[in-house]
């Protein structure tokens, strides 16, 4: 996130004996592009989905709690421009922007946060992920003046008294900031590991109506975290071996029914690395929303073997309609390479039960991964079709960072592509895929071929009309395998040799309008009732 500061108002009101100044704060959520280095071919990025900002929401909530003032302005949903941004901002008047930065998008991000600091004239801070991976090179660039390490629980509100007080950063558990030419970086709290101290994210500040993913069948959709990391060790994945913090049963049905009772949400893709990993946890949730009696249907992520058919069964009672499954490979040598600890068995075993019990699935496949050849993809796509999942994900294997593939190749070959992209010294490309003989023109042609093999045949298609709940679910589907058939191409640099926008597909356009309209009217009343 990033954030300008300027005064507010002055509250005669105190925190641990202190004067606290409350502040306006502005959150913005920016659109970005396709990019080369994605591990997702352009198609199925465009329909990939309109996800809620949840980290912003966070930020949100927790500037909320302290007392300040804060508008989440959700610039990639709501399709809205620099300019238009600006124009709601000043309407605001905010005393802090923030920005939610991720590696792949930072130059798009910095842009944004350019252009938003001249015209507001604050400083910056960002926060995100690829603040854990390279805290000082993304504060670098002259335009950001803070930076928030990992979470913003502690770090937030410490930072804002400290920058309104003495400016005592040295004290702000998790701060990156500037002092005399040198780039600081506090050590986090570890009071931020307990999940549990966090407040639910602030989704009244958030188009709820507009949200949805490639297979959302109930409006509206939100999407939830109930844990963070995961202790599992496959190496393509930034979040292996990373310390698991759930949070409580209790809380989470808590945070389900404000989504079905404040915001009408029906439909929730819980984001967790495995949702499922504590069975006991799992259970008590399922109870709680069964004995609620909550009206809505939900997905998530699990591994292959973390359920059985008496969970599926409660999981299925308590709304649970999909359940993403990582799959990755058919070929045993493939998955043991990956530390996967799955057999090709568990998973036949596994999607047949869950398809059994009612509940729809979805497999998450990777193409070039170690030792993948043309005929073990081909293996890989056939298996696919026998499982007869309800929806597959075939994306390019790619050393993202903080995975081992990332630091085994940076180790290799002395070279840290992500680094050099966030200083701003490296063009945007295809990563190089030393583990594979397959070139990253084959790979991706074998990716679009693998989509059009699975999504394409008479039988597929059948079943998958049958099953769909809405026309706009049927139009989003149907738009979607004719832009694979006729518009994605075999080499992902054709398309930026094209120098044409990208845009990620929006089916509730006139809503979106209606959405910005009383978003500016509500930022005017209250500019008036300000002055």
């Amino acid at each position: 996130m990033i954030l300008y500061i300027t005064y507010f108002k002055i509250y005669n009101f105190k925190t641990q004996g202190k004067i606290v100044h409350f502040m306006k704060i502005g959150l913005v959520f920016n659109p970005f592009s396709y990019k080369l280095h994605e591990e997702n071919i352009r198609i199925v990025q465009k329909y990939f989905g309109l996800f809620p900002p949840l980290s912003l929401a966070w930020v949100a909530a927790i500037a909320e709690s302290a007392g300040h003032e804060v508008v989440i302005i959700d610039a990639r949903t709501l399709e809205l421009t620099i300019d238009e941004t600006t124009n709601i901002l000043k309407k605001f008047k905010p005393d802090l922007i923030g920005f939610m930065m991720t590696t792949y998008m930072f130059r798009e991000t910095m842009e944004w946060a350019a252009a938003l600091k001249a015209a507001v004239k604050a400083p910056v801070v960002i926060g995100g992920y690829n603040l854990r991976v390279y805290p000082r090179e993304s504060l670098m660039n002259d335009v950001v003046d803070y930076g928030c390490l990992n979470h913003a629980l502690v770090m937030f509100p410490a930072f804002l008294r400290e920058l309104e007080r003495e400016r005592n950063f040295e004290s702000v558990p998790g701060l990156i900031y500037k002092h005399n030419g040198d780039i600081i970086v506090n050590e986090a709290s570890p009071e931020e590991e307990d999940f549990n101290a966090y407040p639910n994210p602030a989704r009244h500040l958030l188009p709820n109506e507009l949200y949805a993913e490639f297979p959302t069948e109930r409006k509206n959709f939100t999407v939830m975290i109930t844990s963070l990391g995961c202790p599992m060790r496959c190496v393509f994945c930034e979040a292996g071996g990373t310390k698991y913090s759930p949070r409580s049963p209790v809380i989470v049905v808590d945070e389900i029914e404000q989504c079905v009772r404040d915001f009408g949400i029906r439909e929730i893709d819980i984001f967790d690395y495995d949702f499922t990993f504590q069975r006991g946890r799992v259970e008590s949730i399922c109870d709680g929303i069964i004995g609620r009696g909550l009206d809505v249907t939900w997905a998530c992520r699990s591994r292959i073997d973390h359920v059985d058919a008496m969970l599926l069964e409660k999981m299925r009672k308590a709304g649970c309609r999909r359940i993403y499954y990582g799959i990755e490979s058919s070929n045993q040598d493939i998955l043991a390479a990956m530390h996967k600890q799955i057999s090709v068995a568990q998973v036949m075993d596994t999607i047949d039960l869950t398809r059994r019990t009612g509940i729809k699935t979805l497999g998450f496949f990777l193409a070039g991964v170690p030792g993948e050849t043309r005929k073990s993809l081909e293996q890989t796509v056939k298996f696919a079709k026998r499982l007869k999942l309800d929806y597959a994900q075939f994306s390019k294997l790619t050393a993202k960072p903080w995975t081992t593939l990332w630091k085994d190749m940076v180790q290799n070959t002395g070279k840290d592509y992500w680094k050099d992209y966030v200083l701003g010294v490296e063009q945007e490309k295809q990563l190089p895929r030393a583990w594979t003989s397959l070139s990253n023109e084959e790979i991706d042609r074998l990716t679009k071929r693998a989509y059009l093999k699975f999504y394409g045949s008479p039988r597929f298609l059948w079943r998958a009309t049958k099953s769909v709940a809405s026309f706009t679910e049927f139009k989003r589907k149907f738009l979607a395998l004719i832009d694979m058939i006729f518009k994605q191409e075999n080499k992902s640099e054709t398309w930026t040799l094209k120098h044409a926008t990208f845009k990620t597909y929006n089916e509730n356009r006139t809503r979106r309008i209606k959405y910005f309209l009383n978003h500016l009217s509500s930022l005017s009343a209250a500019k008036k009732d300000g002055e």
